[in-house]
């Protein structure tokens, strides 16, 4: 077996790379001695929704190998054999290379995550066991695979825990990890009033992606807009697959995105509350939602968002833009400036 040490930096970057580009960029300006524990609870993150996605399982063996995996991080210790038996079910099931290949290392994740100190354990078990119940929501609330067996959301209320569990968890697991390492954050925060504006924050990043994902969602059989909002709008989840609905869901999604915008501000809020001189850390929380207001303003200026031949993806060229100007305006006024352009842009 590989040592710790080298399954760490393989796992940290070439693994990493492989599942997400985007999301390398940001370990990779990390501090160091906060990326190997964000790093690894991205891996296991990523490994449950690729569990959780794999279409050539059945529902069932799906729900039951995500509850395997979540036992890993609520019982004392990992189950080593347990692990090996998702890997002998999945790997082979898997057709993406990168998450073949994050599947096929899953063994060796559990190994550094043991190597881990017993705070940043503690961590790690405090928020995969509520992403993963995010993935086994869906698994439970969508029961088909097509907009033949279409179901949706009942609640705002619905919509809210959801996107708590999938993403709003994690901003708490970022605060509690940045606060443990960071003397510096320490000394300049409230972490419990940051928890709570790192949860806002996952939830503006989840909730983006919601809206971005809507026709694609409808036709794999997922409404994540709760029926409590389309009722009163004379609209059921099936009329969504039409794009001659657009005119009577866009005040919906009006409101939809004014929800997010007000995560998302308190997300850059998050951002800029970091010391100015803990740049790489300040720009990692910047990204993604400098993103995802970006993403916003595709869905804003979309014709019809629920035509499923939009295509509402922000370009490499474009991340990469983004990336470039808050690099170069992250500590100083014209950083505030950028995002309000952009803020604007949104409505």
């Amino acid at each position: 077996m590989m040592g710790v040490d080298s399954v760490e930096r393989y796992l940290l970057r070439d693994v990493l790379k492989q599942v997400s580009r985007s999301f390398y960029l940001t370990l990779a300006v990390l501090p160091g001695c906060v990326a190997k524990q964000v790093g690894l609870a991205y891996l296991f993150a990523r490994a449950a929704d690729t569990i959780a996605d794999a279409g050539r399982l059945d529902r069932n063996t799906r729900a039951t190998l995500l509850g395997q995996l979540k036992l890993q991080f609520v019982q004392e210790a990992c189950n080593h054999e347990d692990i090996k038996a998702i890997q002998a079910v999945t790997v082979s099931e898997q057709e993406h290379p990168g998450e073949r290949t994050l599947l096929e290392h899953l063994d060796h994740c559990f190994h550094v995550y043991e190597s881990l100190t017993p705070d940043d354990r503690v961590e790690i078990r405090h928020v995969l066991p509520i992403l993963i119940s995010g993935m086994e929501m869906d698994l439970d609330r969508f029961p088909g695979a097509s907009e033949a067996d279409l179901a949706a959301l009942s609640s705002l209320e619905d919509l809210d825990d959801y996107t708590y569990r999938i993403a709003g968890c994690v901003g708490e697991f970022w605060t509690n990890v940045i606060y443990a390492h960071l003397p510096r954050i320490r000394r300049s925060w409230d972490r419990e009033a940051k928890i709570r504006t790192g949860i806002r924050f996952g939830k503006g990043l989840q909730l983006t992606n919601i809206l971005k994902d809507l026709s694609t969602d409808l036709r794999r059989g997922r409404c994540y807009i709760p029926l409590e909002m389309l009722a009163p709008a004379g609209l059921e989840p099936r009329d969504l697959l039409d794009t001659r609905t657009m005119a009577g869901f866009s005040p919906i999604l009006q409101s939809l995105v004014r929800t997010a915008l007000a995560h998302l501000d308190q997300g850059w809020l998050y951002a800029t509350s970091i010391p100015r001189r803990d740049l790489r850390l300040r720009l990692a929380c910047m990204w993604p939602v400098l993103i995802a207001l970006k993403t916003l303003h595709l869905l804003t200026t979309c014709d019809n968002l629920l035509d499923p031949a939009r295509k509402l993806k922000i370009s490499r060229y474009e991340v990469y833009r983004i990336i470039a100007a808050s690099t170069l305006t992250g500590t100083t006024s014209a950083g505030t400036a950028y995002w309000g352009y952009l803020r604007k842009a949104v409505g």
